[in-house]
């Protein structure tokens, strides 16, 4: 492919992805569903291939720029008319934690583990389940949480509550779907009888029934049992 029609083919793609990608709306950027997902990358190798591949015409390039453009402005419409269709389309959300308690068939059907919902929590600025009443996995692969009415900080403000003394600088987990962490628990100078002990005062006969357990800043044992199957 000569140089001039190499360069002429790049303008043309990108004013041309740039005007589509305007026409699409700020959604396809900014809520990237398993949808949008698709429609991202189906249009960047549609607008590669215009750019680069000299046996892609370019009027072959446009027709089908246009009509995935198209398809995923009808799609965008039945997503707003349709809730049916809107769940097949776009998925729908899913709860993860609620009244404080995880919601083990969530993690399962969203594929997320514990690490992970734990960095997202992190990221929420809460570092600890013990403040979470709420939490959704939302759509777009991010994660909504509502924290207990006592962890609001308006809360806080409002009763002006001293903090407790803490143990411990920030909660650790120390089971993780019924296995021991012992790493976490040597890091805190704690051993699995005392964790067994914690949990046999609250009825729970091994660390086997517990899906999450952590210990708090200070320094007592928060745990969620296993779903019943």
């Amino acid at each position: 492919m000569p140089v001039q029609e190499l360069i002429v083919r790049l303008l043309i793609t990108f004013v041309t992805l740039l005007a589509l990608t305007r026409i699409m709306g700020r959604k396809e950027i900014s809520q990237m569903t398993f949808f949008n997902f698709v429609s991202a990358i189906s249009i960047g190798t549609i607008g590669a291939s215009l750019a680069i591949d000299p046996t892609f015409s370019l009027r072959n390039g446009f027709i089908a720029l246009f009509a995935w453009t198209a398809l995923t402005l009808l799609a965008g419409l039945i997503d707003i008319k349709s809730r049916p269709l809107r769940k097949v389309i776009t998925g729908e959300p899913v709860v993860v934690i609620e009244n404080g308690e995880i919601k083990e068939k969530g993690l399962k059907k969203t594929r997320l583990d514990l690490e992970s919902l734990e960095v997202m929590l992190r990221k929420k600025n809460t570092f600890s389940l013990k403040e979470v009443d709420y939490a959704i996995f939302e759509t777009d692969g991010t994660l909504s949480v509502k924290k207990k009415d006592e962890y609001q900080p308006i809360t806080k403000m409002k009763w002006n509550q001293p903090s407790p003394p803490n143990t411990y600088p920030v909660p650790q987990v120390v089971v993780a779907d019924g296995n021991v962490v012992n790493e976490n628990l040597n890091a805190l100078h704690l051993d699995e009888q005392w964790l067994n002990d914690q949990l046999q005062t609250s009825g729970v006969t091994s660390p086997d029934d517990v899906f999450y357990a952590e210990v708090q800043q200070d320094g007592s044992l928060t745990f969620d049992l296993k779903d019943s199957e």
